[in-house]
């Protein structure tokens, strides 16, 4: 099996050189680093890493607008974006999941934290550390009310992929889902993988934060350990 194939982006060359450093040590390639926005782009289009990790704010062009360009991209549809961030800013850390980010992690992780989320992205695994995304989303939820023009419209779903929603936006994965609805492991992914047809979706992070702003998940009502 290959390396994982990653571009770092972030305006401090510190932090580019610390995060090659320690990814390279655990055997993952670093094809590139960028120090801003508009250079993540250029990059990505043409290196296409398996994962961008992404600093957020950053001149010319800040991590989410390049997030959002990289995911919209359709020859980087492979290609997954890892938002580095101090997690003092939920507002930007929501807009990048938003924008289509496959998770989150702070930059005072430890070494071993880094390198796991690295993976679990290329992966494709559920979302990076669910408790803490809920806890950022909810606590974001909690200070705005969106227009009602924005709020994500779940009229086109089914009542099953509704429920699946409100397991995703809980932070569980397929497995847990099969698990609590009764059903298989696959038809759990089938409904996942619907869902985000139907509401554009790019990653989970994107459907846990269309849970919550639709109304059907409130914040705070759902406990980390519930189990139903």
């Amino acid at each position: 099996m290959s390396p994982t194939r990653v571009l770092i982006v972030d305006d401090q060359t510190l932090i580019r050189a610390a995060v090659r450093d320690l990814l390279e040590a655990a055997g993952i390639e670093v094809v590139g680093d960028a120090a801003d926005g508009e250079q993540a782009v250029a990059l990505a289009a043409s290196l296409r890493p398996d994962v961008v990790v992404c600093d957020i704010r950053m001149p010319r062009m800040d991590g989410i607008e390049a997030t959002r360009r990289i995911c919209a991209d359709p020859a980087l549809t492979d290609t997954r974006v890892l938002i580095l961030t101090t997690f003092e800013e939920d507002e930007y850390v929501v807009a990048a999941l938003r924008a289509g980010a496959s998770g989150f992690i702070g930059k005072g992780a430890e070494p071993e934290e880094i390198v796991r989320a690295v993976l679990t992205i290329d992966e494709g695994g559920a979302l990076l550390s669910p408790a803490a995304t809920r806890g950022v989303i909810e606590k974001y939820v909690r200070r705005t009310s969106p227009a009602s023009g924005e709020a994500p419209s779940l009229t086109m779903l089914t009542d099953r992929e509704r429920e699946v929603l409100r397991h995703i936006g809980r932070g569980r994965s397929n497995d847990e889902i099969a698990a609590s609805l009764v059903i298989s492991p696959h038809t759990a992914k089938t409904h996942v993988k619907n869902i985000m047809l139907k509401l554009g979706a790019h990653d989970r992070a994107q459907l846990v934060i269309a849970a919550y702003e639709s109304g059907l998940l409130v914040p705070g009502q759902f406990s980390a350990g519930e189990g139903r």
